[in-house]
């Protein structure tokens, strides 16, 4: 379970956020100034922080340079500025990436899952050789291997992709929108059928009987869930 630092000093959106990434399956630590971020940040070691960049205390672009000097934890400055010196000095002194409220929760759940998987690749955050189970299934994230009952199948990218998204939430729901936004990226646009269509592959590979699965299941109206029980 990834943890997340949230820094941000409007309690209505640092609770909207947190319950958000709550409801995702996250790990949520939330501070309300700078001098307090920079503190949890250090005793907890995060595997990424949201900053906002206007804190009491201390501002966002010097917890920022803190941070940095003792973490190379993934950052996504929050900020309601939106001019391009805000952002710059944010991304030179270390910043990941920013987001200029209001934003969407969609969006801010795709970004930072994408940091972490970003980060999980060079050894920030997952051992070498994780591998998630549930059911009959294995899927081995470094040697992007799947298997049914120890043999191997063979994925697509997007199929592979898919299952590790729904391994990650096993017994919880992952939205329609959350699986799309992390598997196509959030600026696909096309057809969401093609969510679907991806499903049933997934299942006509993995189930005994794809017309009645027993471990990806639909939550009608909502999405699906990989069921481990």
């Amino acid at each position: 379970m990834a943890r997340i630092l949230i820094v941000e000093d409007e309690p209505g959106l640092a609770e909207s956020v947190r319950y958000t990434l709550e409801s995702e399956g996250f790990e949520v630590s939330v501070a309300t100034t700078g001098i307090s971020g920079l503190d949890v940040a250090r005793r907890s070691g995060p595997d990424l922080v949201l900053l906002d960049l206007m804190l009491p205390e201390m501002s966002g672009l010097d917890v920022c340079r803190q941070i940095r000097s003792f973490s190379d934890v993934p950052i996504i400055m929050l900020t309601a500025k939106d001019s391009e010196a805000d952002k710059v000095a944010g991304l030179e002194l270390g910043a990941d990436d920013y987001m200029t409220k209001p934003f969407s929760m969609r969006e801010l759940i795709a970004r930072v899952r994408a940091h972490l998987r970003r980060a999980s690749r060079i050894g920030g955050l997952t051992e070498s050789n994780e591998v998630l189970r549930g059911g009959p299934i294995e899927l081995d994230i470094d040697a992007h291997v799947a298997r049914l009952e120890g043999e191997p199948v063979e994925l697509r990218p997007k199929e592979f992709e898919l299952l590790e998204a729904l391994l990650r939430r096993k017994n919880r729901l992952a939205a329609r929108y959350t699986l799309i936004d992390e598997v196509w990226g959030p600026s696909y646009f096309g057809d969401t059928k093609t969510l679907d269509v991806h499903i049933k592959r997934l299942r006509e590979k993995l189930e005994p009987d794809s017309s009645r699965p027993q471990h990806i299941v639909t939550v009608r109206g909502l999405g699906y869930k990989f069921v481990d029980e």
